[in-house]
């Protein structure tokens, strides 16, 4: 399974070197093709040129789907990508584009997802990583959580694949939240790929 994994100079890379592990690991059978990057100082950079691993710079979203023509990826990996996604490269790989969103994506577009104590999970529609985080504890929420979901044309939604939850401390911030948000979110992302088939 040959997977191209997106990133940005916005996060830190570490989705990216979770799947890095387990592959090294024989956790995952898979081989990374290409690290995408929109800038060329994006710390997952770092961890791509340790690992001796492929890196392509993609500045235009409209330079994206060329780029991932030639790479001829299986499935291509969202992790902490911020350019939006143009509809041709959707329809191009339906089911083949993974997204990992902050917020608890519903299986249907009028559903919702319940925490675990019952309590209604927030979807975060719209929202990048920390507004999403701050959205959290702003509404006084019991749970934060993940999903990791294909990407479709309709904006944040599409087939879930897996989600995460971590219980809201009393004394949470809204990088304290997430430090225990994004160390689940990584082993999600290795977990969904282990059970994704070519």
């Amino acid at each position: 399974m040959k997977l191209a994994i997106l990133i940005s100079n916005t996060g830190t890379g570490t989705n990216l070197q979770a799947i890095i592990d387990a592959i090294k690991e024989g956790k995952l059978d898979a081989e990374i093709c290409a690290v995408v990057s929109d800038k060329v100082e994006s710390l997952g950079l770092e961890r791509a040129r340790s690992n001796n691993l492929r890196i392509e710079i993609c500045p235009k979203k409209e330079e994206l789907l060329p780029l991932l023509l030639k790479l001829n990826p299986d499935y291509v990996c969202l992790a902490g990508w911020k350019q939006i996604i143009l509809d041709e490269v959707i329809l191009a790989y339906p089911n083949k584009i993974l997204n990992l969103h902050p917020g608890l994506i519903p299986d249907g577009i009028d559903g919702k997802v319940l925490n675990p104590d019952g309590t209604e999970a927030l979807w975060n529609k719209r929202m990048l990583t920390d507004k999403a985080i701050g959205n959290f504890l702003d509404k006084k929420c019991t749970f934060a959580g993940s999903s990791i979901h294909f990407l479709t044309l309709e904006f944040d939604f599409g087939p879930v694949l897996g989600r995460v939850f971590e219980e809201v401390k009393k004394d949470d911030t809204v990088s304290s939240l997430y430090e225990r948000l994004k160390k689940k979110e990584n082993e999600l992302y290795v977990e969904v790929l282990q059970k994704i088939k070519k």
